[in-house]
């Protein structure tokens, strides 16, 4: 069973997290120069993490004519423990097509799906490190790597951050990392949260329509309908609303 970090498990997400208007009225990070990003890795724990935390800013790149791969660390089949065999193995290749068919919409490369076991990316942190050192080993200069925050407060989120930033400090590529679930239990000015390396994506409304629509491709997180799904629908309207930030 996967636990959560503790202040994320002590705000079941049922429960509604932080309200939308609560970060809407809170201090912006200053902007974040996307003029210095010639290439983009997004490394995501689940298939829509990207989505939901960097596709607005993955779209306006492809669409200025920068590279940007999608990089899936596991397909997202352990979001039910209690699924058979044969139930995880449909949702992972549900998720999969999910994930392609919104990078088609995002109108980035198809994604890499490295099939790494969900729930269980804590225990592939090296694994996954080597797999991400070989990969970013040897990209262009001005290459950049996107990954989970490293205090998300999901231990895959953590994990894959930690992994992505050891194989930044390897490769000599840049690291940013994007938050997902600490918009729902963190508070404005948060002393959890590394608010002195925030920085504030400046997007296009294109490109956050681009990235709704994107979000949509997630049936399996969307439905059924309501609050038992896996993203209830409080979660994606404060992630669509609050825009997309990154540490540095």
């Amino acid at each position: 069973m996967i636990t959560n970090g503790p202040r994320f498990a002590a705000r079941p997400v049922a429960e509604g997290g932080t309200a939308v208007q609560d970060w809407l009225t809170a201090d912006r990070p200053p902007p974040l120069d996307l003029d210095e990003c010639a290439a983009l890795v997004v490394v995501s724990p689940h298939p829509d993490d990207e989505t939901l935390g960097i596709g607005a800013t993955a779209a306006q790149l492809a669409a200025a004519g920068v590279p940007v791969q999608l990089v899936a660390v596991s397909d997202g089949g352990g979001v039910h423990p209690e699924a058979s065999a044969a139930e995880r193995l449909a949702l992972e290749a549900q998720r999969r097509a999910e994930l392609r068919s919104a990078a088609e919409l995002l109108e980035v490369s198809a994604p890499l799906l490295l099939g790494l076991p969900d729930g269980q990316l804590t225990d592939q942190e090296d694994r996954l490190a080597a797999l991400l050192t070989r990969y970013l080993d040897g990209r262009p200069p001005g290459t950049w790597c996107a990954a989970t925050w490293r205090g998300d407060g999901h231990p895959d989120h953590e994990a894959v951050g930690r992994a992505a930033a050891i194989a930044c400090t390897r490769t000599g590529i840049e690291l940013v990392e994007y938050p997902v679930w600490m918009w729902h239990w963190a508070v404005p000015e948060d002393p959890d949260v590394p608010w002195d390396r925030a920085r504030t994506i400046p997007l296009r409304d294109w490109a956050v329509q681009r990235k709704s629509q994107a979000a949509q491709c997630f049936h399996s997180q969307l439905e059924p309908a309501g609050p038992d799904a896996v993203l209830p629908p409080f979660v994606l309207e404060r992630l669509m609303a609050v825009g997309e930030v990154v540490f540095r």
